[in-house]
């Protein structure tokens, strides 16, 4: 759609936490460096996924904790994948969540505050499931000790923590090792929630893909990049400003037709954005188009992005959701977050973009970038 707009995934940020498949020997050799079945209550092949090692907030080296059960999962690891799946490097991680680099790799480490966790969690839509309910992480840690009748007392055996430790937890303080070895004993089977899929408009999937991108974001488009020479996705009711538009309506179709002119803006329909994205590449790379702005959904899983588009594009992540416009002339906000990803866009363009937009923008990486 230029401006037509639609997707069947959403990106939502969550505080709570997305499933990871059962069974801890799925993980067994993904265990990033420093971390052991011994300290990681989510690693290791076993189902003893604690081990005897008491924690730094442990009751006394005499207690053995008591094991997990065959469901633990690696969450650590599956945090950091969950950080790479969005095509963010540690950098960008920490810059999202307001935190030195070092800090997310120690955190990927399981070495951190629980708060750093819960705020990198927020950020990558990582959610858990296998706790009773609550408003946050540390409500349902509570609720699950009250619902299956555990006493402070009893948590200290199996975990070997103290009642601080515990309590620390269930008020939103502690380390990362401490929650992960309560986890173990409160909730083996606490494992991560694959991230609920979002939809335009259900009941109009007839239109679903018309959705039309706003004048006053367009406004920052204009003054940041530029006047548009091709919108190769037109829509006739799209109040995109362009040169040239290839419009469905006409006959046209911007994913065989050659691209031409100085800037390109893309907002295709989302049913289909990576078809899109890679006739973008294809005709900015072939000299085409020497500019392309492509305004899509925060979709960061493909091979494609990572092999391709992290070393081509400029990415900047949008802060908040963006309204379109329904044929109906009425808005509607995405069930999801949107990027701005650019081909062939200067420093004063960024620049400038930056100025007049809510986010940041992510550079393209180098071949040799192994931050990932």
């Amino acid at each position: 759609m230029g401006n037509a707009q639609n997707t069947k995934q959403s990106n939502k940020l969550s505080l709570t936490s997305p499933a990871l498949p059962r069974g801890s020997d799925v993980w067994a050799n993904a265990s990033p460096s420093g971390l052991s079945a011994a300290k990681l209550p989510f690693g290791g092949k076993s189902s003893n996924c604690i081990g005897s090692k008491v924690s730094s907030g442990s009751a006394g080296s005499s207690v053995r904790p008591e094991p997990g059960g065959e469901s633990c999962a690696n969450l650590i690891v599956e945090l950091r994948e969950a950080r790479v799946s969005k095509g963010w490097s540690r950098k960008v991680m920490a810059k999202h969540v307001g935190v030195s680099p070092q800090t997310i790799t120690r955190l990927e480490k399981g070495v951190g505050t629980v708060s750093t966790l819960v705020a990198v969690m927020d950020s990558t839509n990582f959610m858990l499931t296998g706790l009773s309910a609550g408003k946050t992480l540390f409500e349902k840690l509570r609720n699950t000790r009250i619902k299956h009748g555990k006493s402070l007392e009893n948590l200290v055996r199996r975990t070997g923590l103290s009642h601080t430790a515990i309590l620390d937890l269930e008020n939103g303080a502690g380390s990362v090792e401490d929650l992960l070895r309560l986890l173990a004993a409160l909730a083996p089977r606490a494992r991560r929630q694959a991230p609920a899929r979002a939809y335009w408009a259900l009941g109009q999937k007839e239109d679903r893909d018309s959705r039309f991108t706003p004048p006053d974001f367009m406004d920052n488009i204009y003054k940041a990049f530029g006047e548009i020479d091709l919108d190769p996705c037109a829509h006739k009711l799209s109040p995109v400003l362009a040169r040239r538009k290839i419009l469905a309506s006409k006959g046209g179709d911007g994913l065989s037709q050659t691209w031409s002119g100085r800037l390109a803006f893309v907002n295709p329909p989302y049913s289909c954005a990576l078809q899109w994205l890679r006739r973008a590449h294809g005709q900015w790379s072939a000299g085409h188009v020497a500019t392309v702005v492509c305004l899509v959904p925060v979709r960061t899983d493909s091979a494609f992005f990572h092999e391709v588009l992290s070393l081509d594009a400029d990415i900047f992540f949008l802060k908040g959701r963006v309204k379109f416009l329904k044929p109906d002339g009425t808005a509607q906000q995405t069930p999801f977050s949107l990027m701005v990803l650019t081909l062939g866009a200067n420093a004063e363009q960024r620049a400038r973009y930056a100025q007049l937009a809510a986010g940041f923008w992510s550079l393209r990486r180098q071949p040799n970038d192994t931050d990932l």
